[in-house]
């Protein structure tokens, strides 16, 4: 059974409410035993699939994919980034994690900490968290005024019309959830030890702020999401569908760049290996 990837793009300028949307959605795979299992048999065909394609990337080495991957606490981006990508050689691919700005990256423009990180050709980069916090936690908490993050939009733009441009694919991901799974998930990591943890008690005053990081993020996918940086509102309350409906777009996405393995210069028939 093959995902419809198109039912989670969101086209450009176009206006978004998260509300209206199901972070409960599996497709057509029933929410069930019977539809888990199927979605687990079908990502392990797609991450053999990846493997196969993340080689031909390396091989290829004219072009780089660049994955993003933003939500609210406890969505999943950690998960999501070990289950879909457990199949591609560490060496393909680069995980970039950020945190708070540090004292010198604050001294720079707010891209320059983004742009030393791109993934280099030949390679996969994963942002977990990225460029859009400067208008998502900057502009819910009040780090800068409005004048200032209300400008970064187009500038967001600018830089992935720039990577585009140079060679680098880009593809973003929001993993919805909805606040009662939120919840349910916070109360996991409370009450597993080996969790305990990954649980931090400032995320409750992010969760005060639910509606307003929702509106936040409605502006970001309909500002920034064009036909080569798309960005995929990905339902994500269902673990198991998340990460086939995120593999299917890479696959896809990868496929699209129409890649190559180098030409050889002999033939291998010819090529006796002494003993």
């Amino acid at each position: 059974m093959k995902v419809k990837t198109k039912d989670y793009i969101v086209k450009p300028d176009s206006k978004v409410k998260l509300k209206r949307l199901n972070p409960n959605d599996t497709g057509k795979f029933p929410d069930s035993d019977e539809g888990k299992q199927r979605a687990y048999d079908l990502l392990d065909k797609q991450i053999a699939r990846l493997a196969s394609l993340q080689n031909l990337l390396y091989a290829d080495g004219s072009r780089a994919l660049l994955v993003v991957l933003q939500a609210l606490d406890a969505a999943g981006k950690d998960s999501t980034i070990r289950r879909v990508f457990s199949g591609i050689n560490p060496q393909g691919v680069r995980v970039t994690s950020f945190k708070a700005p540090t004292p010198e990256e604050l001294e720079h423009d707010f891209l320059w900490r983004i742009h030393r990180q791109v993934p280099r050709k030949g390679m996969i980069g994963v942002f977990n968290r990225s460029h859009y916090e400067d208008v998502l936690v900057v502009r819910v908490k009040n780090f800068v005024a409005k004048k200032v993050w209300s400008e970064r939009y187009e500038q967001i733009n600018e830089f992935e019309e720039l990577l585009t441009k140079s060679g680098t694919k880009i593809v973003k991901f929001y993993l919805h959830i909805d606040k009662n799974e939120q919840k349910e998930r916070f109360e996991e990591r409370l009450n597993n030890p080996e969790k305990n943890w990954k649980f931090n008690p400032g995320d409750m005053e992010d969760r005060k702020l639910w509606s307003d990081y929702e509106d936040a993020f409605e502006d970001v996918f309909s500002k920034c999401s064009s036909k080569d940086a798309p960005w995929y509102i990905i339902p994500a309350n269902k673990k198991w569908y998340r990460n086939v409906i995120i593999a299917q777009v890479l696959i896809e996405t990868l496929e699209s760049m129409k890649l190559e393995y180098p030409s050889i210069s002999y033939d291998p028939s010819s090529v006796e290996i002494p003993d």
